[in-house]
């Protein structure tokens, strides 16, 4: 495996050398990812009892094929496997895509690209703590009397990631935002005067995010607005294009 070197962004290097350098970042990315895996199967009861508190104490999921416990347990440590490795893996890729970024461009997305790790997880914190158990709360014990209630593994693990999944990528809207105001398209003047379409468009994607029920819907409304009025906060102190700030500071002086 060749040894991975800082690329600068005047550095020329052949297709052969990307694709060489890219081979050697997935096999790094691909170890780590090996490395988390094995510690999360090894740990899967923990695993397993953190996914499965939301149910309650003396609650779990049914299983009904003769290989569903292990291919399950099996699926739920990859995806813990993945959260894990996962600073591994977006450094891997900043470190391959930044150097064909020109210095200004770098000052505009190395900010965007570090807040993304941090807004995924306060969104998985969020989904986990908040809207999974407010959801599973109201949908469990709808018309309860009326159905047997049995909770099958597979469905309840992969409505479980795929909450946390769209709860993570839904709180990267500050990022989105903050990177159209650096590239001129929007300020906060234009955020501020479509605020009324924001918040609906924010109902529209809380609807669409699992959990069909009201309660979720409007828990997972709530960040999402505030998200946008926090936008507006990044965007009036960080947003300003590159171009427009050294005009405006060259103005300044010329005065």
């Amino acid at each position: 495996m060749a040894r991975i070197r800082p690329v600068g962004h005047e550095d020329r290097l052949s297709v052969v050398e990307h694709l060489d350098e890219l081979r050697t970042r997935i096999i790094v990315s691909l170890l780590a990812f090996g490395v988390a895996l094995g510690l999360c199967f090894w740990q899967n009861h923990l695993i397993l009892k953190i996914i499965n508190h939301p149910l309650g104490h003396h609650v779990k999921p049914t299983t009904f094929g003769v290989a569903e416990p292990f291919t399950t347990t099996f699926t739920v440590a990859a995806y813990a496997a993945i959260l894990i490795a996962l600073p591994v893996l977006l450094y891997q890729l900043y470190a391959f895509i930044l150097p064909a970024f020109s210095p200004t461009e770098r000052h505009i997305a190395l900010p965007l690209l570090l807040m993304v790790p941090f807004l995924f997880i306060g969104g998985a914190v969020f989904g986990y703590f908040v809207v999974i158990p407010a959801a599973l709360k109201f949908l469990l014990h709808f018309n309860r009397s009326q159905f047997h209630v049995q909770i099958r593994a597979r469905d309840y693990y992969g409505f479980v990631t795929l909450t946390l999944l769209s709860v993570g990528v839904v709180f990267q809207l500050p990022v989105f935002i903050l990177g159209m105001a650096r590239m001129g398209i929007v300020n906060t003047q234009k955020l501020r005067k479509n605020r009324r379409y924001a918040i609906l468009v924010c109902a529209i994607v809380a609807a669409a995010l699992p959990g069909v029920d009201p309660v979720s819907m409007l828990l997972e409304m709530v960040p999402l607005v505030a998200l946008y009025e926090l936008s507006i906060l990044l965007v009036a102190a960080f947003g300003r294009p590159p171009g427009e700030a050294s005009d405006q500071v060259a103005a300044v002086e010329g005065s």
